[in-house]
């Protein structure tokens, strides 16, 4: 049986390799073995990263909550414990994005949170909401017709206007 070469799917998947080692420094984005070792590392390094990333993120905003409840005279343990007893339920990152942008409000919520360890209940204030009302969806296919053809009838009297004549 003849020697078969790899041609052009081997090249190809070189190609591929050292197009994504591009930038790497010395021979890591020059000669293939090389580079091939340090992109398999780069995109386990990434895996990795992308979940590390999210906890780097919550305790950044950890760190964040924490300095803002201490200007408030609370701790972070307490502050979080108080909203767990008054049932609000606000992640880290809107909380640290409060804290930041709008002291006052965040203020309120530690306010909140220490009524709630004293045990005091909290009660929000009344909010109206208006009714919705569902359709299903043929009538909301009837209602999109219908308002096509209105606004149909309002282009064909535009363009039909009488023309008058001088006597």
């Amino acid at each position: 049986m003849a020697r078969v070469k790899g041609g052009t799917v081997a090249r190809a998947r070189r190609k591929k390799v050292l197009k994504e080692a591009k930038g790497y420094f010395g021979s890591k984005h020059r000669l293939y073995k090389t580079a091939h070792e340090q992109v398999m590392h780069s995109l386990k390094y990434a895996y990795r990263d992308r979940r590390q990333n999210k906890r780097n993120f919550r305790k950044l905003w950890i760190t964040r909550i924490n300095a803002a409840c201490r200007e408030n005279e609370i701790s972070y343990s307490k502050f979080i414990n108080g909203l767990n007893l008054a049932n609000i339920d606000i992640n880290r990152k809107m909380l640290s994005e409060i804290a930041i942008s709008d002291p006052k409000a965040f203020s309120e919520i530690v306010k909140i949170a220490k009524d709630a360890l004293d045990g005091k209940t909290y009660k929000p204030k009344a909010v109206k909401v208006e009714k919705e009302v569902k359709t299903t969806k043929e009538q909301t296919k009837k209602e999109v017709k219908e308002e096509v053809k209105k606004e149909v009838k309002k282009e064909e009297k535009k363009t039909t206007t009488k023309k008058t004549t001088k006597k």
